[in-house]
């Protein structure tokens, strides 16, 4: 499976700098946490006050939103918190975690599954793959995952317009054999180059489900522009991501993988080992946050962040606000 870089990064180009390795210096030692919280329902752990965290994320919208849900969490906590949000490239970040540049960043399962541990197999049941995420990181990596939220899967799916999915009758995956047949010229596909070619992708989707998409129509573009063809009719299959805020804001419809081809995508905090048996507290106070969350809350932020403009701390503050999680002093 494709690395998690798949979307652009929303910060401004200083952000992103803050992000990348410096020749011969390794990341930036961070900056301070753009917004103050105060508790909520995360109150004040004894252990942690006082304790630096630095907290990193990848360069996309949602790892950046939940950066900064990472960092107002730790803040309530009464921990003293770095931000080093917006880390270019998923191996970037992961290896800032395990060579302790960063302390805590929110990760995928699948992405550590496939991409860091190199297994070749997803595991479809959710939990089993996090049992194995877990159990596989700490063996090999010293990282360890806590506070699973099962209740966000970002994963693959293929979306049509509503329009085509009213036109076509069409629900689930298993039936594009049925649309290729019968209407082989709505067989259009707008996917990324990677998903196009491997078999975790288009070639595994079209395996498992029985169909072969019509090479002259599978149109390779970048995931930003799928969302927008797939909206305007360009093709009538386009490869998306389950908590992407552009679905609901093009009105796509998302099919269901009725043979449930793709890996889970749920996410976790990851810390070194040596780190969360140091500050066990870490579990409980991200815990909250777990429980919480879930696709459609994502989606809604990220949808705020892409399409509304809004800037990603904002977003990620007024929803932790909204859930009773922190108070916004002076409110």
């Amino acid at each position: 499976m494709k690395l998690r870089t798949r979307r652009n990064a929303v910060k401004a180009a200083s952000l992103a700098l803050a992000g990348t390795l410096l020749a011969g210096c390794g990341l930036s030692s961070g900056s301070p946490v753009p917004l103050e919280v105060a508790p909520g329902a995360i109150k004040p752990v004894p252990e942690l006050q006082g304790e630096t965290f630095t907290v990193g994320s990848k360069a996309f919208t949602e790892q950046i939103v939940l950066g900064y849900i990472a960092e107002f969490t730790l803040a309530a906590a009464g921990a003293d918190v770095r931000d080093l949000t917006s880390i270019v490239g998923s191996s970037t970040a992961r290896n800032a975690l395990v060579s302790d540049q960063i302390d805590v960043l929110w990760d995928y399962t699948g992405t550590s599954w496939i991409a860091y541990n190199g297994n070749a197999e997803p595991i479809p049941d959710a939990q089993q793959q996090f049992q194995a995420v877990k159990k596989q990181d700490l063996q090999r990596n010293g990282v360890a995952w806590t506070a699973i939220d099962y209740q966000v899967d970002n994963t693959y799916a293929f979306a049509v317009n509503r329009q085509a999915a009213q036109r076509l009758g069409i629900d689930k995956v298993s039936e594009i054999p049925k649309v290729l047949a019968e209407r082989p010229e709505e067989g259009t596909f707008c996917v990324e180059t990677e998903f196009a070619t491997r078999n975790d992708g288009l070639p595994g989707v079209e395996e498992t489900y029985g169909f072969k998409a019509d090479p002259s129509k599978v149109k390779v573009l970048s995931d930003g522009s799928i969302y927008q063809a797939t909206a305007d009719g360009t093709c009538t299959f386009g490869e998306v991501f389950t908590t992407d805020g552009r679905i609901e804001a093009l009105d796509l419809h998302v099919l269901e993988d009725d043979k449930k081809f793709f890996p889970r995508y749920n996410i976790g905090l990851t810390t070194r080992d040596e780190l969360l048996k140091r500050y066990p507290q870490l579990t409980g106070i991200f815990e909250k946050v777990s429980a919480k969350l879930d696709n459609q809350d994502l989606m809604r932020m990220n949808a705020q962040v892409d399409v509304d403009g809004r800037d990603p701390a904002d977003v990620a503050r007024d929803w932790m606000a909204e859930e009773g999680l922190v108070t916004i002093p002076g409110k």
